[in-house]
């Protein structure tokens, strides 16, 4: 997933920390299910597949997930594989009863990003079990929810559950760069009633490994990137003239990075906003409700901006990320570029962003070109209330007879998943991992990522629950 989470989440407090997800914990015997433990061996596999950009290996991951589902029922043709350059992306359909309904289809993706083995712990393609956690790339970003996935789906074929429309699984093979082989699938599947994705929402821990919180991801902000660049003589650097092309630069980077987007509501900001209020810190939950009720509120908006969890809640944000230049030491720059990486608001166009970057630099020497990697620009799923109560459901049963009155909260993440393909084609699409995760032990991308071993029996059930509410 190419984002950061824009924090999402919030439920009624007495309620959401009798939620179901086991705390993280150091014993290995977890999971302790049939269902669990398939879960887990295939994360393992999964994690040491290295299916990295360039290496080559999302074909071989995805044989070895068609053949665990053939194995468990599937009908062989119903298990597909469509290359596309050295990737690809992976089907499998679960026949219901009505095999003229639209499909619920269900998404991940089957790759990950690079990792730099001596700058971890332990080998980042070696699945390794410590201290109750699953540790590799991918364990958290997206291998954990896919293995879950599959799990599920098996474990309701081999107990003979027929849906009453088709399931469709599909794992992207390229989420994590241009996408390419997300939109192929989108547009094979375009036909679906509903997208689940299981590479955004779920669950949060509390420090103590509590469970506090579940998210459904309803919306995403348009992940953009602009290239500004600027070209001069140059000459030696004894004889500086009237312009710098590295002064330049740097003074409207400067610019773009205290410039702030104008605030912005939309009605799943505005449900967001109103259900975290509810157990957010007591310095930020009046700005929340004040801004759900009024934007234009100043105050509102300025509390939330300082807070890096909450900015990106409220409007589009464009940050300076790269910027090069120059080609001697004692010579003057004759070139300089900088990427601005933009996280633009549901319903504000990447065209308008770009004019409003121009005019924030005003200065017309400065080009900025978009830099096109396979985003779309965002809308957002309408909040249905079938599958927030599914969802609500699903978490419900993690653990019978808990948590009787739990909120689930949508949110916003801040870009990109592979929902976007199928959002732009009217499918709503929401994200509902079965992950629950610590705050600090979120590494999706990063040095040591790692899945609590705890969250595998639950979220496989979870995984069920919602499959049998929503394909009934």
């Amino acid at each position: 997933m190419r984002k950061t989470k824009v924090a999402v989440s919030t439920a009624l407090a007495a309620s959401a920390l009798l939620l179901a997800a086991a705390p993280a914990c150091a014993a290995d015997d977890v999971p302790v299910t049939p269902a669990g433990k398939e879960a887990l061996a295939i994360l393992k596999e999964a994690i040491e597949t290295p299916t990295v950009a360039g290496r080559g290996q999302v074909p071989k991951l995805a044989a070895s997930l068609k053949a665990r589902l053939v194995a468990s029922g599937f009908a062989e043709g119903d298990v597909t594989f469509t290359p596309l350059g050295e990737t690809g992306y992976f089907t499998a359909r679960y026949p219901g009863r009505d095999r003229k309904a639209k499909p619920l289809v269900v998404i991940a993706h089957m790759d990950v990003v690079e990792a730099k083995p001596s700058d971890w712990e332990r080998d980042p393609f070696k699945a390794i079990i410590e201290n109750g956690y699953v540790f590799g790339r991918g364990a958290r970003d997206n291998k954990g929810d896919l293995s879950m996935i599959v799990a599920a789906v098996m474990e309701l074929k081999r107990a003979g559950w027929v849906p009453g429309r088709d399931i469709v699984i599909g794992f992207s093979g390229d989420e994590e760069t241009r996408m390419a082989t997300t939109k192929a699938m989108a547009d094979a599947l375009s036909n679906a009633a509903l997208v689940l994705n299981g590479d955004s929402g779920g669950g949060e821990l509390d420090t103590g490994g509590k469970p506090f919180v579940y998210s459904i991801q309803a919306g995403e902000k348009t992940y953009a990137d602009y290239t500004l660049s600027l070209t001069d003589p140059g000459g030696h650097s004894s004889r500086p003239g009237a312009t710098n092309p590295i002064a330049a630069m740097g003074a409207a980077a400067d610019k773009i990075w205290t410039y702030k987007f104008p605030v912005q509501l939309s009605p799943l900001t505005k449900a967001y906003l109103e259900g975290s209020a509810k157990v957010a810190p007591a310095d930020v939950a009046p700005a929340m409700r004040a801004f759900a009720a009024d934007p234009g509120d100043a105050a509102a908006a300025a509390t939330l901006s300082a807070r890096r969890e909450y900015v990106g809640v409220i409007r589009t944000t464009c940050v300076p990320t790269m910027i090069k230049g120059g080609h001697a030491p004692n010579a003057l720059p004759q070139s300089v570029e900088a990427n601005i990486n933009c996280r633009i608001f549901p319903g504000t166009t990447r065209a308008s962003v770009q004019a409003t970057l121009a005019g924030v630099i005003g200065d017309p020497a400065i080009k900025i070109a978009f830099k096109d990697n396979g985003t779309l620009e965002s809308i957002e799923s309408p909040l249905r209330p079938d599958v927030l109560a599914a969802v609500e459901k699903a978490v419900h049963e993690r653990a019978p007879g808990l948590a009787p009155g739990l909120a689930i909260v949508p949110g916003m993440s801040a870009g990109a998943t592979d929902s976007m393909h199928f959002r732009a084609k009217g499918i709503p699409a929401f994200g509902v991992s079965a992950s629950f995760m610590r705050a600090e032990d979120s590494f999706s991308h990063g040095l040591n990522e790692r899945l609590p071993l705890a969250t595998l029996d639950p979220g496989v059930k979870q995984w069920e629950s919602l499959l049998k509410s929503l394909a009934k």
